[in-house]
């Protein structure tokens, strides 16, 4: 005996190989799918993605400062990040005209980092990041994206309205001049309280110069959309606190800007482990791991769907989820910031007529160009950047993250809606913006299990032409013995107890001896509710009563075979004699099975009183 089950042991573990696979094989996921686009790759198509490359490349190099700002580390990293991502991401994604880089939700998120100095952070940043790329592309394998359906578009609109938000009252000390007097807080509600205490000491040089910035960004928006405004602004600004400082005493100190960087700055970087070791530093960075993986996923699913709308193109979002881990993966050990699918540089990238992804990967060569110019040609332009200047420009670009029409829409459509768009704009304020992701999706996704997990019952019966309809409440069964109960929608464990419930109300009717249970649009059986069908079977036998289940499709009969409850519905038939209490579903005629289920409850009854007929689809012809 223990050599046979030896046997079967080495069967199955020689299994596993073919059944990873299989499952390799079936799964979607392509690991170099730009080889199609560089298969036929001619020059014009190559003028139409270096033109629109150029036009994005002029936005991400700023956007990136401004995003590392956000993040409050040093600028270079959002650049290089731009860089990087832009230059990896397309190698793997589906998307033509996805841009991956630095996001506002991203970088709010290192920003909510705590518990760690400011050296400690940029130590551990590199394992943050490599953390998010793993989730990134564990998830795609799993086809994790595919269940981002099922989180409500509320969750985003309520987080990113709370962010906006947040973003902009964090970069009020830059525009006020009272960064180093302002403490750090970790909710929106403590970095106001943190501003008003220190009003006494804003300075007046920074305020004129940001919101004069932030006017210009916006006059040039309104009125030249087309022309890279956030560049423009940046650099004229620049230009003006430069002679500015030159000029006015006390200038230059009021107004401070960004230090300078080297080339040994971009050299690749491992993590910092903290005194309390690897693990628990994994420990500790789990959550906003986590949370950065699912934002940068859903901001990149977002983006690649609404392109997609536009283009015909149809969109792997699985692929792209794997794209967004290669890129963050790559980041991690360079540019050292979590990237994700930026809407308005994919955008532009698809607003400038852009035909491949090489777009992206000639975007992301231009913003490495851009670093190392900064370095060797013209010597270090960051440094006449005031940081009021690119504060204010992240106002204006996180002011026009708040869609007024979006939460319109939302706060009117349902009130599910409403709640978990209040619910997950509040927690945005409140709370740490990783635990507030996870609580608007943890409320969306409650809703939905509540909507969705009410399964319809319904009695049915035999009409005298023989067709089988909707059971008239008022009047008694034809079959007093015998009640046909059609189940519609999900049996998974949400709705199990309900699906009990409601089957046993039907046991209060002392004459009704065998349930026929048509299952033939139930789905999503699970352990939860199999355990609940075969305590429902023991419990109705227990009565001396039957359960005979009807239109079974093989999905459903796959599960009570594995689990074993299709022994305990079987039990007492004699299935040498062709006795069954199951009965399959047939396409070509739906109703046969519940004939059929009908004759069985007959011979369990001992009677052959009614007229069983054979049912057809309502479209067929009744005979």
């Amino acid at each position: 005996m223990s050599g046979k089950g030896d046997r079967k042991r080495r069967k199955g573990i020689n299994a596993w190989p073919v059944r990873f696979a299989k499952w390799f094989a079936e799964n979607p996921l392509r690991i170099f799918p730009a080889r199609e686009t560089l298969k036929g790759y001619d020059s014009q198509t190559a003028k139409s993605d270096f033109r629109a490359a150029l036009n994005v490349a002029l936005l991400a190099v700023p956007q990136g400062m401004a995003y590392a700002a956000i993040a409050e580390i040093d600028i270079v990293y959002g650049i290089v990040c731009s860089a990087i991502a832009a230059i990896i991401a397309p190698l793997f994604a589906s998307s033509r005209h996805t841009i991956i880089g630095p996001t506002n939700a991203t970088a709010l998120m290192v920003l909510s980092l705590t518990g760690y100095s400011a050296a400690e952070k940029m130590g551990i940043l590199p394992l943050l990041v490599f953390m998010v790329g793993i989730i990134c592309v564990i998830g795609a394998l799993l086809k994790a994206a595919d269940l981002l359906q099922y989180i409500s578009q509320s969750v985003l609109v309520g987080y990113i309205s709370g962010a906006a938000l947040l973003i902009m009252a964090n970069q009020a000390k830059h525009l006020f001049g009272v960064a180093d007097e302002v403490e750090r807080a970790s909710h929106f509600f403590g970095v106001v309280d943190s501003l008003v205490s220190v009003t006494n000491s804003f300075l007046w040089q920074p305020a004129a110069l940001g919101f004069g910035a932030l006017g210009l960004y916006l006059l040039l928006n309104r009125f030249f959309p087309a022309l890279p405004n956030f560049a423009i602004t940046l650099a004229g600004v620049s230009i003006l606190s430069t002679i500015l400082g030159k000029s006015l005493d006390g200038w230059a100190t009021a107004v401070p800007t960004f230090g300078a960087f080297s080339l040994e700055d971009l050299h690749p970087k491992l993590p910092t482990v903290s005194e309390a070791g690897l693990f628990s530093d994994i420990s500790n960075l789990l959550g906003i791991a986590l949370a950065i993986a699912f934002l940068a996923t859903l901001e990149n699913t977002v983006m690649s769907k609404s392109i997609a709308s536009r283009t015909g193109q149809r969109a792997h979002i699985n692929q792209d989820m794997l794209a967004v881990g290669v890129a963050n993966l790559a980041c991690a050990f360079t540019a050292a910031m979590p990237a994700s699918g930026s809407l308005t540089r994919s955008a532009l990238n698809y607003n400038s007529k852009a035909k491949t992804g090489v777009s992206s990967l000639i975007c992301g060569l231009l913003c490495l160009a851009a670093v190392f110019a900064f370095i060797f040609i013209i010597p270090n332009p960051v440094t006449y950047i005031p940081k009021t200047a690119l504060s204010a420009l992240v106002v204006g670009v996180a002011a026009s993250l708040i869609k007024w029409k979006n939460i319109r829409i939302c706060l009117r459509s349902t009130h599910d809606d409403a709640g978990v768009l209040i619910i997950t704009f509040l927690a945005a304020l409140l709370a740490p913006l990783s635990t507030a992701i996870f609580l608007g999706v943890f409320v969306s996704i409650f809703l939905f299990l509540r909507r969705v997990s009410k399964p319809e019952l319904i009695e049915y019966e035999v009409s005298d032409d023989g067709e089988l309809r909707e059971k008239d409440l008022k009047k008694e069964r034809a079959i007093p013995a015998i009640s046909i109960v059609h189940v519609e929608g999900a049996l998974f464990f949400g709705a199990s107890e309900l699906f009990r419930t409601q089957v046993q109300r039907l046991m209060i009717d002392p004459n009704l001896k065998v349930i026929i249970l048509r299952l033939k649009n139930a789905y999503h059986l699970d352990a939860t509710s199999v355990m609940a069908l075969r305590e429902l079977i023991k419990f109705v036998r227990s009565e001396d009563r039957h359960i005979i289940v009807s239109g079974a499709t093989r999905d459903v009969y796959k599960v009570l075979k594995r689990s074993g409850v299709l022994d305990t519905l079987q039990k007492g038939c004699r299935r040498e004699e062709g006795e069954t209490n199951l009965f399959f579903y047939a396409p070509s005629n739906p109703n046969i099975s519940t004939r059929d289920a009908l004759i069985r409850a007959q011979n369990l009854l001992g009677t052959e009183k009614a007229d069983v007929k054979i049912f057809y689809d309502p479209a067929h012809d009744k005979k």
